[in-house]
């Protein structure tokens, strides 16, 4: 892995910021990525989102592409665990113990917490809206100035 970086520095490759951010990783993400090295490259696990790719060497420097999921494989899975889960809540009923609250497939009705949907009033919506405005204006005359800087030094 070593050789690997030393490697892309020194031979002058364009490294994309995302594969600079995998070999040195910041402390928040420091176990966010998983690499195994196989025959092809290296195959990148993402422990966030759970996607998997394949990195290789390609002319232009390391590339990765995702692998992609194999849908019937997903939805077979799916089914079985969803048997394997009505199975533990039946062996959970037939002991007299209830299911914890949020365990189905929909949380529970009536209940009020993190899925509630908090929209913005309209006063907020015109500050926004106002601060938008006011950022836009100064960003056009800050490029008009920079036109009119280069029109007069050429």
């Amino acid at each position: 892995m070593l050789r690997l970086a030393i490697a892309v520095l020194l031979g002058g490759l364009a490294v994309a910021p995302r594969a600079l951010a995998q070999t040195a990783p910041t402390e928040s993400e420091d176990a966010r990525y998983k690499l195994e090295r196989v025959q092809e490259g290296f195959i990148r696990l993402d422990g966030r989102t759970g996607q998997v790719a394949l990195c290789s060497a390609r002319a232009a420097g390391w590339a990765c592409e995702g692998i992609a999921d194999n849908p019937a494989a997903l939805a077979s899975k799916i089914s079985r665990l969803e048997g394997e889960n009505a199975a533990l809540k039946k062996q959970l009923s037939a002991h007299g113990i209830e299911p914890p609250a949020g365990s189905g497939p929909e949380a529970p009705r009536g209940q009020s917490g993190d899925h509630d949907l908090k929209l913005p009033s309209d006063a907020e919506l015109d500050r926004m809206m106002a601060f938008m405005e006011k950022a836009w204006r100064q960003l056009v005359e800050m490029m008009m100035r920079v036109q009119r800087d280069v029109m007069k030094k050429s």
